[in-house]
């Protein structure tokens, strides 16, 4: 047999979003009942189990995944239909939704993204800030802005700019504390760590000559924020190790002094992450072109 009813479809996908058909009813308006009923007509439909089911969440099956990806797609070429049809002299309109680092967001995107606003009145932007990985896959984002190498073979990465960690104090912390002259020396100072996927980054490489060095730094703060690190930085609290990118305009202002200017950081790439196979509408197409313009400029200054 075969699907009856297509939209049922989209208890499948608000289920491997949320987790649980508790979720999924949640987000479609219906009872948790009505919700379980939907996904047992679809199961029984195909033929196929489309969950394993425990008390805890619901996990996908190989065919569940599969039917997934699909479902995801066709809603999106739906919904992207249904905006060009209804859309005024074709104009670019939807729901953009964005995934980005919160450094990087308030010191460059934020008037970025309010001059694509405005350039495109029919969009909307739904911004998610945050440094914590996220999953693209399975969440409602249409492209993630990401430090980092690409590990992910589901996703596709558009390079926007190659960017190297750089080590800054502010003017005060430096008249307190006097300046590290080597890599070494940071060992004496307060260092202002970043925590990634829960995991404290306390070892900092250095390079100089061809030759590479570790240093493994301590201090009374860490967080998982790259901006709250940035502003303790600023407010005179210690040393930190951050990306050229978000930190160019402390510098530039002389809220931030560069140290070790002499020795090289490991490259820290920035792209635009969007999942394999999926279809991009039209909007995120124009917006990624859009950023890989600004940045291709921003790095042309620095």
């Amino acid at each position: 047999m075969k699907i009856e009813n297509v939209s049922d479809l989209r208890v499948l996908v608000h289920t491997a979003r949320g987790g649980t058909l508790t979720a999924a009813a949640h987000a479609l308006g219906i009872t948790p009942a009505a919700a379980s009923a939907t996904l047992k007509r679809v199961e029984a439909q195909l033929g196929a189990r489309l969950f394993e089911r425990s008390t805890r969440a619901m996990r996908l099956t190989p065919q569940g995944q599969t039917l997934l990806d699909y479902a995801v797609r066709a809603f999106e070429l739906l919904d992207e239909g249904e905006s060009q049809v209804t859309a005024d002299r074709g104009g670019l309109v939807g729901t953009l939704r964005v995934a980005s680092p919160s450094d990087l967001t308030r010191s460059t995107l934020l008037p970025w993204f309010d001059e694509f606003l405005a350039l495109h009145a029919g969009v909307q932007l739904s911004l998610s800030v945050g440094d914590r990985p996220l999953d693209v896959m399975r969440d409602e984002v249409d492209v993630a802005l990401r430090y980092g190498a690409l590990a992910d073979s589901r996703l596709v990465a558009r390079p926007f700019a190659m960017t190297n960690p750089v080590l800054t104090a502010s003017p005060d912390y430096l008249r307190r504390h006097g300046a590290p002259r080597v890599p070494q020396d940071l060992v004496q100072h307060n260092c202002l760590t970043f925590n990634r996927s829960g995991r404290r980054h306390r070892v900092w490489r250095f390079g100089l000559n061809g030759q590479w060095s570790e240093v493994r730094v301590n201090g009374n703060r860490s967080v998982d924020d790259a901006s709250l690190a940035r502003e303790w930085t600023v407010a005179g609290y210690g040393i930190s190790l951050k990306s050229a990118l978000d930190v160019r305009e402390d510098v530039r202002q002389g809220r931030l002094v560069r140290l070790l200017p002499e020795w090289e950081t490991e490259p820290y790439p920035l792209h635009a992450l969007l999942p394999s196979g999926r279809f991009v509408p039209a909007r995120v197409r124009a917006f990624v072109d859009f950023l890989a313009v600004k940045f291709e400029a921003l790095t042309a200054e620095a």
